[in-house]
């Protein structure tokens, strides 16, 4: 019997060490500052294991050496990572200004379906009443924090499809660098286009086309945030 609790011992010490040598960790900032990032979606374009950053900036991920990890986060160039080891990274994310290249890309991909393509997360997500390690378990909180990040996505891609450079540039007479500003400068919530319809949001692109034409011109731009 004690042998067998030992052979049982030894194969538990070897599976924890296989998981922990596919377990790379890393931090990510905004590039150029230390600032940390959270929320920084991480996805193995090789497995589709999926992560997202604490409000420090860590992850963790289940991957291994050759594949490729891709990351991503609101209002940052998106960037990739070829794994040749295992050892912690430092990931630098780019701030990003809205292109209208950007917008044409992500509206089309409005079919967007995070429950079917990561099931396991919802399952993850789940708070049971009896069980306890459901509420606190460092996975349970990670996979709710990656639910909720689906759900910005998902609303984000609703804005782009109704928010689009054609629709604007029908409304308004802008194209070019003064279309992207504008875009950027006025795009709508999630909320207002929840609770507005077609004519509304027509309604808004000419009152905010007025706002953006009253400002004299060197304002027409997002202004960079003062550090």
């Amino acid at each position: 019997m004690k042998k067998l609790l030992f052979v049982a011992a030894i194969l538990l010490f070897i599976a924890s060490f296989a998981r922990a040598q596919n377990t790379f960790k890393g931090t990510v900032y905004e590039n150029g500052t230390n600032t940390r990032l959270s929320d920084v979606f991480i996805r193995d374009a090789n497995s589709r294991q999926v992560s997202i950053t604490d409000k420090n900036g860590n992850f963790t991920i289940n991957t291994t050496v050759g594949h490729t990890l891709i990351f991503n986060s609101p209002g940052y160039n998106s960037d990739t990572l070829y794994l040749v080891d295992m050892a912690p990274k430092k990931i630098m994310l780019a701030t990003q200004r809205i292109s209208l290249s950007q917008v044409n890309i992500t509206a089309k991909r409005s079919d967007f379906n995070p429950r079917e393509e990561y099931p396991e997360v919802y399952e993850k997500s789940k708070v049971y009443v009896f069980s306890p390690s459901t509420w606190f378990s460092g996975e349970g909180k990670k996979a709710r924090r990656l639910k909720k990040y689906f759900q910005r996505e998902a609303e984000q891609r609703n804005i782009d499809a109704a928010f689009s450079p054609g629709y604007v540039s029908s409304i308004v007479p802008l194209k070019g660098n003064d279309l992207e500003n504008f875009m950027t400068m006025f795009r709508p919530s999630y909320a207002f286009l929840r609770s507005n319809n077609r004519e509304s949001m027509a309604a808004y692109i000419n009152d905010s086309y007025k706002k953006f034409m009253a400002l004299p011109a060197d304002k027409r731009a997002p202004q960079a945030l003062k550090p």
